[in-house]
């Protein structure tokens, strides 16, 4: 009962605060209630891998704290039942939640983001005014900020009096305005592209200058316009994450086992680009003259110990200014080459580690089950203190420091600092030593009281030493 209602109450909370980051699509989007209950019910599942480690360990510690603190452990111990016997059966129940867990995440989960972001699709491309709000700025992708006066018809496709910023970064300031009187959003359900035409409308862009003096006087083109049509692709409004950032790949909605077939592909293709590219640098690394007919150059002037000297004294004077720009030519060239292909493969590893989190990720939930149980059930039975007070302070710090190693590893596991397995499953390597110390002290009666005598001592001896002098001097 302890564990039911503590899921339940922890559900509702992180789905309102997740639902929270989407309130900005739901609220006055004229959506039905259907859509809207398929919205949260398709994000729902997404919450389960945070929600039941985080329950098992405030149910373990607030029955364990119970216990101990009603003197119902000490009864037992009086019986002959020790604290690993009346954990075993727990560890069953628990045992089988991970597994479920894992279930869950492999199969459920990856269902439910195909589902949540396909529903949010649908609804943009069936209602596209959906993304856009009246009277604000709107937010589509990086790249545009969008504001409408007034929308107009069946599913508020007319737009009048459009205002659009456009960046070319993210982060990066706005760099051109365009203003129309009227806009019309088109979609169409075999592409993932949302059309936006304007009308009536002038272009407003900023010219940087390399001169510091035009600089502060702000150049810009402008230039009018009778139709203006931009494309926007609508995967930058489907990928919104569960921290607000954008974007969920498709390694959200597989299963282990396509995940695998997956990775499998995209290690193959990322081991051909290594060496198609290692071979392209092999052949732009061939000196220019070696494509050129010898006959063509003079022969060369013959010195000796030619190598002890220039090379470029090798050749007559009147090619050497040639030969020095083939080569700075080259350098450049492949300078340029290296960079396109060190960014290309930093891009894919990046995303084939994500995979790869994801897979590991899957296995973690199921370890955290029981990682939380084997933390909550000795620190509640060390504790000695049952009810929502204390339990709730020391399962959220347990929480936070999992779930920020956990999204921190995950983060420099995608970013290749660090092995994939090791980042998803950082959270868990960190608290791993807390459980087998609080369950080796609970289980001995050892409690976790350490003496700090050794650190104090020193002090304590100087404060007494301080009090006799100053009580010496009161008596003189």
């Amino acid at each position: 009962m302890t564990f039911a209602s503590v899921f339940v109450i922890l559900f509702f909370i992180f789905i309102l605060q997740s639902i929270w980051l989407f309130i900005a699509e739901l609220a006055g989007k004229d959506l039905d209630f259907i859509t809207i209950v398929k919205f949260v019910l398709y994000f729902c599942p997404t919450m389960v891998p945070l929600v039941l480690p985080l329950s098992i360990l405030l149910a373990s510690i607030m029955t364990f704290g119970s216990m101990a603190e009603n003197y119902e452990f000490a009864a037992m111990k009086s019986g002959g039942i020790s604290l690993k016997r009346a954990m075993r059966v727990l560890v069953y129940c628990t045992t089988v939640m991970s597994i479920i867990a894992f279930l869950f995440a492999n199969n459920i989960i990856p269902e439910a983001q195909y589902r949540f972001i396909n529903l949010r699709k649908t609804i943009l491309q069936t209602s596209p005014a959906m993304a856009i709000g009246e009277g604000q700025f709107n937010k589509i992708g990086n790249t545009f900020n969008i504001k409408v006066e007034k929308k107009t018809g069946e599913n508020g496709e007319f737009l009048e009096d459009v205002t659009l910023h456009v960046k070319k970064k993210d982060y990066a300031p706005v760099t051109t305005v365009i203003k129309a009187k009227k806009g019309v959003l088109k979609s169409d359900k075999s592409t993932n592209l949302l059309q936006l035409d304007l009308f009536e409308g002038y272009y407003y862009e900023d010219i940087p200058s390399q001169k510091y003096e035009d600089r502060e006087r702000f150049p810009f083109a402008k230039s009018s316009f009778k139709k203006y049509t931009i494309n926007i692709d609508l995967a930058t409004l489907n990928g919104t994450s569960q921290d607000g950032g954008e974007i969920v790949n498709a390694h959200n909605m597989l299963s282990m086992r396509e995940l695998k077939y997956t990775i499998d592909s995209l290690q193959t293709n990322y081991n051909k680009d290594v060496v198609s590219y290692s071979e392209n640098l092999d052949q732009k690394s061939m000196p220019y003259m070696s494509y050129v007919p010898a006959e063509a150059f003079p022969a060369p002037v013959k010195k000796e110990n030619v190598f002890d000297k220039d090379l470029l004294s090798v050749f007559p004077p009147d090619r050497q200014a040639t030969i020095r720009e083939q080569a700075k030519g080259l350098v450049g060239n492949n300078i340029f080459s290296l960079d396109g292909y060190q960014f290309d493969l930093t891009v894919k590893k990046n995303n084939l580690n994500d995979y790869w989190v994801s897979f590991y990720e899957k296995l973690v939930v199921a370890y955290a089950c029981l990682l939380m149980f084997f933390i909550g059930a000795p620190l509640g039975a060390i504790i000695r203190k049952g009810g929502l007070g204390l339990p709730i302070v020391f399962a959220i710090i347990i929480f936070i420091t999992f779930n920020f190693a956990n999204t921190f590893g995950k983060k420099l596991a995608g970013q290749d600092a660090m092995h994939p397995l090791i980042g998803a499953a950082a959270g868990a390597i960190i608290l791993t030593p807390l459980a087998i110390f609080l369950t080796y002290r609970a289980t001995n009666d050892i409690g976790v009281m350490m003496s700090f005598d050794g650190i104090t001592r020193p002090f304590k001896y100087v404060y007494n030493k301080l009090t006799n002098n100053n009580t010496q001097e009161d008596e003189h």
